[in-house]
């Protein structure tokens, strides 16, 4: 038999059991640890979004990887609301039942969204801010986003999606295609997937987006990071935060889509790493 990875431990988060990933539950490296946020594409989890990180931050820090609710291996308790204050919750009781104070938080995409959302509303447990390929913004949406918040599953579907987050196309094949793919219909994947985001589909973009006066108001260090060919979310919404918080840096990757921490994984974990591991 083998392990599916994407599956961790479990733990009561404000009421929802939820599968997360901890490179040092025994608290080692507690100190200053990092939650990691996932996307929201289609069989998306924690572990498939964050699996060249995990490994590359977990030398000298504690790193935890939770899937939010909807996504990968948590639950999926019946009439929940798939809404921001839900996920915040989450997030907040997943920091709760740990016993932290405090992390280091990184949100790529729709966890970018989730991350500015909980500095706004929890600024104390925040002390460093990193947003990859953010969404929080308000934007039009793109065709990409349309399509991919609009997935009906199969393999050419999936394929078709796997060539707009990647820039690489060499880094998308029939066999990632079908894993992906069979993972977006594994039992109440995609009934979870298409009750989150119904056309018409600027709303959620909307629904996301923390008002501007917010973000202008976050204390954090913050990183921002975004590829400058993304198809996903445009690279003018990494500017718009660029604009509005004081205390940040942006660093836009060239030859690069919607997966910075896979196309550049290097290169990216580098770069975060430093950044968290300043005072």
């Amino acid at each position: 038999m083998t392990t599916n990875p994407e599956a961790g431990l479990t733990i009561n988060a404000a009421g929802i059991v939820t599968n997360f990933h901890d490179t040092d539950p025994a608290g080692a490296h507690a100190a200053r640890p990092v939650l990691l946020i996932h996307g929201a594409g289609p069989g998306v989890s924690a572990w498939a979004n964050w699996r060249l990180t995990l490994p590359a931050l977990a030398r000298d820090r504690r790193v935890i990887a939770p899937d939010m609710v909807g996504f990968g291996l948590t639950e999926r308790p019946e009439g929940i609301a798939y809404t921001m204050d839900t996920w915040v919750g989450q997030a907040l009781g997943l920091l709760d039942a740990l016993e932290l104070d405090a992390v280091d938080l990184v949100g790529n995409s729709f966890g970018g969204a989730l991350a500015l959302a909980l500095a706004v509303r929890a600024p104390a447990r925040v002390r460093r801010l990193a947003l990859m390929g953010s969404v929080g913004v308000p934007f039009p949406i793109t065709e990409g986003l349309d399509r991919v918040w609009g997935y009906e599953p199969s393999v050419e579907a999936m394929r078709g999606l796997l060539d707009l987050f990647a820039y690489d196309r060499t880094l998308v094949n029939d066999e990632l295609a079908e894993l992906r793919y069979r993972a977006s219909i594994r039992p109440g994947f995609q009934e979870s997937f298409s009750a989150m985001f119904p056309a018409p589909r600027q709303r959620w973009v909307d629904a996301m987006a923390s008002r501007d006066a917010d973000i202008a108001a976050l204390p954090h260090p913050t990183l921002i990071i975004h590829g400058r060919e993304d198809k996903v979310i445009p690279p003018a919404t990494s500017f718009r935060l660029f604009d509005l918080i004081a205390n940040a840096q942006l660093h836009m990757f060239g030859r690069c889509g919607h997966w910075t921490q896979i196309e550049h994984a290097d290169r990216f974990n580098a770069l975060l790493a430093g950044f968290l591991g300043e005072e």
